[in-house]
């Protein structure tokens, strides 16, 4: 089965985001690969993995797609998702069906386009991390085989906010862009609304794989005037 098979097999559902931040208890990719495995457990249809180490690991345990991205900074620009060919083809290499990288309208270090030729010469689909109805389309025209939510409230030019933009999903689904929603998405309900408003699926992470994050939640609910 190729990538766009297993791709296209697993649409209308949960992927969830297994990653962890350097200085994270949860960092080491023994740790990344129970979390996915629980992830699985809990129903995940598909994952969406950080590293060539972690998206190896992970591939060894599951045939679910993986989503596979890097995070690493660059001289002069504030892309740092996936941003060169070299890091596409590593994370393709390691087990990636689709490689998401940032196209978000910034300065970057390689074009879209050429993120884009250098997936599909690996055999992945090209997903595109974007922030506003614009940037998707020429994404899109650049080659691109979906894009994702992601970069929402990340860019100069996006909304910031606590709330998911769904403004943005049905902008893209009006337009009839194939997209995944992602950022924000942190409670069933929520997710549920992005998969109604015409995602190809959801991902979900901080919410279920970053106990951290959802343990400041709920320290800092309770810390507000008027929580006792």
């Amino acid at each position: 089965m190729t990538p766009g098979q297993r791709w296209a097999a697993r649409r209308s559902a949960l992927v969830v985001s297994v990653q962890a931040d350097e200085g994270s208890p949860l960092r080491e990719t023994a740790h990344i690969v129970a979390l996915a495995r629980a992830a699985l457990l809990g129903g995940a249809a598909g994952l969406r993995l950080r590293g060539a180490g972690d998206i190896a690991a992970v591939r060894s345990i599951t045939a679910v797609p993986i989503i596979g991205l890097t995070k690493q900074a660059h001289p002069g620009s504030p892309v740092y998702i996936t941003a060169t060919p070299g890091e596409v083809a590593a994370v393709a290499a390691a087990g990636a069906d689709v490689v998401a990288f940032d196209a978000t309208d910034q300065p970057r270090p390689w074009a879209v386009g050429d993120l884009v030729d250098a997936a599909h010469a690996a055999g992945c689909l090209a997903m595109a991390d974007i922030s506003t109805l614009q940037e998707a389309h020429a994404a899109l025209a650049a080659g691109a085989d979906l894009v994702g939510t992601t970069m929402s409230g990340y860019t100069p030019h996006s909304p910031p906010g606590p709330d998911p933009d769904f403004a943005l999903m049905r902008a893209l689904a009006a337009a009839g862009l194939p997209f995944v929603a992602e950022g924000r998405l942190n409670s069933p309900a929520l997710a549920a609304q992005a998969l109604a408003l015409g995602a190809q699926a959801v991902v979900v992470g901080s919410a279920i794989t970053r106990p951290d994050h959802v343990t400041r939640w709920f320290a800092q609910a309770l810390s507000e005037p008027g929580s006792g």
